[in-house]
């Protein structure tokens, strides 16, 4: 089990087992907003419910140059699973200026791809293979990329996750 926890402007911050959320909320450095039904937790002397959604009673500041890294899993998750050469469904992915000639491991340079499309493109750009990405590159947005381990994320947790992309 886990819980999505929203700062005071509910905005997310992280996800945390439902025993850290428990000792927030008994603390009182947080309230519930959404909980699991029929999944009580007994403790010695009161019974609660578990947590599925929390938000901080106080506001907590978070960086502001919080970077997204870019890695294999979210160039991925950010291209949808398709490759950005043909549109099928992706399995690796590319670096579009290739790592022999300089290419980096930068949102702007990396894009999801297909084994056929990256076999076929080798060591070269799209321009010298006369192809066209189907989409713009860069950096994901949104407060959902910020918080590790949304990307299974309970329905509970949509409604909030919606407001911060």
């Amino acid at each position: 089990m886990r819980t999505l926890v929203l700062n005071a402007g509910y905005e997310p911050l992280a996800v945390v087992s439902f025993k850290r959320a428990l000792v927030l909320v008994m603390n009182e450095k947080a309230t519930v907003l959404e909980c699991v039904e029929g999944e009580p937790v007994w403790a010695a002397r009161a019974v609660f419910e578990r947590p599925a959604v929390i938000v901080l009673t106080r506001y907590v500041r978070v960086p502001g140059a919080r970077r997204v890294p870019a890695t294999r899993r979210g160039v991925l998750r950010r291209d949808a699973f398709r490759c950005g050469y043909c549109g099928g469904a992706a399995s690796t992915i590319d670096h579009v200026m290739p790592r022999s000639r300089g290419g980096r491991d930068t949102w702007e340079n990396l894009v999801a791809c297909c084994l056929r499309c990256n076999n076929v493109k080798s060591d070269r750009t799209p321009q010298e293979m006369g192809w066209e990405l189907r989409f713009a590159l860069g950096a994901p947005r949104g407060g959902a990329w910020t918080v590790r381990g949304t990307e299974r994320a309970d329905p509970r947790w949509e409604p909030y996750l919606a407001l911060a992309a």
